[in-house]
């Protein structure tokens, strides 16, 4: 099947290009009449084949919005979710449709691809975000608030389309979540890379500094600080299995102390909170017995272990499980760094609410999500 193919092509195209994809974040959809095509959620973007993709019922789909579901997020969530796994057609019953799912399905185009650059991000999670969306884009595109991801999202998008079609005649191809990502709609793969290739241009030409990272590997060797951050590593590691430290120019000015690290202190977007927490541990002590005392604090205020370790003077810990996880925590929040140098250019960063970050800590589908992604 070639569009299938294509779509294949076009997930691994942009998964396997770091500034548009990080660990297991986007995902894609190719659909015909029948059926939907939809990435499963826990795979890769990178490392797709035709198998990645879940095979959806639409007629099943269509009949979602024709229920009543409870207004308790928690059993609205769990409904919808039986619902749509028992949309997929036979002998998918292995496979976990995208949370995105129902999205994917309304917007009237053959191919969706829905991704969250840093470049993007710094506009969407930035405080004057939406002005300067509609400045540079103007009605091309539609702007959503902030909403939890899942049914809900799907639905206050399903009445924007709407809306914007029957105000401009014609379907909407670009949608901007603010503190999440954006949707790219086309009926062909070349049209997507088009969009997303003017997308990336018309928010780079607002951006007059890009990150400072080339120095990253430098401080491993440095005498200096070297034994400190072993015997911190050793501390982490015992504590959560894996720890990996990470700094570089960027992170050096961030950690010098809390004020300095405010604009990465909490969380952009759920792919922030799901690999690399919602709210990192700072301590401005560097001992063992410091470091052990400041986790201790943190577990019990928010039940929950830090995923990110910053060290006031030295640098950040990526901690985990595995050192997969761990890694996947440096990744992810030296992606929030990014964002918050490009929001810079849009009145400054903008975190997620706390409700919001609430209701991603404690959703099944993500900690499904980082779970898959960490092994």
């Amino acid at each position: 099947m070639m569009s299938l193919e294509e779509l294949t092509e076009i997930s691994r195209y942009y998964g396997n290009d770091p500034n548009y994809v990080l660990a297991g974040g986007g995902n894609t959809s190719w659909k015909d009449r029948e059926t939907l095509y939809v990435k499963a959620s826990g795979t890769s973007l990178a490392e797709a084949v035709p198998d990645s993709f879940v095979k959806m019922d639409r007629k099943a789909l269509a009949g979602i919005w024709e229920k009543q579901y409870p207004e308790s997020s928690d059993e609205r969530e769990s409904a919808v979710l039986a619902d749509l796994m028992a949309a997929r057609k036979p002998g998918e019953e292995k496979k976990r449709p995208s949370v995105e799912t129902l999205l994917h399905d309304i917007l009237p185009f053959a191919f969706v691809v829905h991704l969250h650059p840093a470049l993007v991000n710094g506009l969407t999670c930035s405080q004057q975000g939406e002005k300067a969306a509609e400045e540079i884009f103007g009605k091309e595109a539609i702007w959503i608030a902030p909403v939890n991801p899942g049914y809900m999202l799907s639905k206050i998008v399903k009445t924007a389309i709407d809306d914007y079609k029957s105000k401009n005649g014609k379907a909407a191809a670009v949608i901007f979540l603010q503190n999440h990502g954006v949707f790219a709609g086309g009926n062909s793969v070349e049209s997507i890379k088009e969009i997303y290739e003017e997308i990336m241009r018309k928010i780079s030409e607002r951006i007059k500094r890009r990150h400072y990272f080339s120095d990253e590997n430098s401080w491993l060797s440095d005498p200096q600080i070297a034994p400190q951050i072993s015997d911190i590593k050793s501390t982490l590691d015992g504590f959560a299995g894996s720890a990996v430290f990470m700094r570089n120019r960027e992170i050096a000015e961030l950690v010098k102390d809390r004020a300095s690290f405010a604009p990465v202190s909490s969380a952009f977007t759920p792919d922030h909170i799901v690999y690399a927490g919602s709210e990192p541990l700072f301590t401005e002590v560097n001992t063992r017995a410091g470091i052990q005392d400041g986790l201790k604090e943190y577990i019990n205020k928010t039940g929950r272990a830090p995923k990110i370790v910053a060290v006031q003077g030295l640098g950040i810990f990526g901690v985990g499980a595995t050192e997969k996880a761990a890694h996947l925590a440096c990744e992810l929040f030296r992606d929030s760094i990014k964002v918050a140098v490009y929001s810079q250019y849009f009145g400054g960063p903008l975190f997620m609410a706390k409700d919001k970050i609430d209701f991603i800590n404690n959703w099944e589908v993500e900690r499904y999500r980082a779970n898959v992604s960490a092994k």
